[in-house]
């Protein structure tokens, strides 16, 4: 540097990505720290202790919630979800066939189940088809009726999951099938519906968890004491006691049950990314 050059300004520390990263994280951290002490401190925690956690409005609600309420809706689910099941495969092997009639009216189905509310599919079943049809009635009466009506809009979305299923098998299992004598249908049967059904296991675990929660659109059936469900179940006894412990209860007993499906589908989606 020659004499009287003066030397310019020393260039500025960068921060590395990884301490950016670090003050970045800090800085959320604190700010959901804040936002929490915030609501914590809003709150009004006597009133929330009397109108959600009130223990002599909890008792009353058992042991119907359990024995009635949570079995009712348990058997809702399930057994519309094995209507699905069946007829979204039936749906998703009709979606695949060679004959354009099948996928035609496959395709319509599908849209048609998709595209209607769970609610309006309810009403439809429970009190227009009765009208147009004159002593029709399905078996276990509102059991049955909440079989099909759920199990109808289950399956348009499970014939979709079963469909990108079989689609996503190598076509290969299919020709050496066939190249060791095997006809479609048994090729189809014995070697890619297992295989798909291996790929398609998450969603559909997935589908359960939706179909325990519509199954609390059973109220507009009309229902009694005995086949109520946990949605109705609550909202009842909230408006009996005006209190709001039995919507807590209800929302607890769903969670029981939802959560651990949740946790399955998670290890499933890990496994099988572990296996690609």
């Amino acid at each position: 540097m020659s004499h009287g050059q003066e030397a310019g300004p020393a260039p500025r520390a960068r921060l590395s990505p990884r301490k950016r990263q670090r003050i970045s994280r800090g800085v959320q951290y604190a700010v959901f720290a804040a936002v929490v002490v915030a609501v914590a401190l809003a709150a009004d925690w006597k009133a929330v202790v009397e109108n959600f956690a009130d223990l002599d409005v909890a008792k009353e609600a058992f042991p119907e919630l359990i024995t009635i309420a949570l079995k009712n809706t348990v058997i809702y689910t399930l057994s519309a979800y094995v209507v699905g099941f069946v007829l979204g495969l039936v749906v998703a092997l009709m979606r695949l066939s060679s004959i354009a009639v099948y996928r035609g009216v496959a395709l319509a189905y599908i849209e048609v189940f998709r595209g209607l509310p769970a609610l309006v599919v309810f009403l439809i079943f429970g009190f227009g088809l009765p009208v147009a049809f004159p002593g029709m009635k399905f078996p276990f009466d509102q059991y049955g009726t909440v079989a099909v009506a759920l199990g109808l809009v289950a399956s348009a979305y499970m014939a979709e999951t079963f469909r990108a299923g079989i689609q996503a098998v190598p076509r290969g299992q299919m020709e050496a099938a066939r190249s060791l004598g095997m006809s479609h249908t048994r090729a189809m049967v014995s070697i890619i519906i297992p295989q798909a059904l291996r790929i398609v296991i998450p969603p559909l675990t997935n589908e359960l968890i939706l179909l325990f929660k519509d199954s609390s659109l059973v109220f507009v059936l009309g229902v009694t004491s005995l086949t109520t469900e946990l949605s109705k179940f609550g909202g009842d006894l909230a408006t009996e006691y005006a209190d709001s412990t039995p919507l807590v209860l209800a929302g607890a007993a769903y969670l029981v049950i939802t959560l651990p499906l949740g946790y399955v589908v998670r290890r499933l989606e890990a496994k099988q990314q572990k296996a690609r």
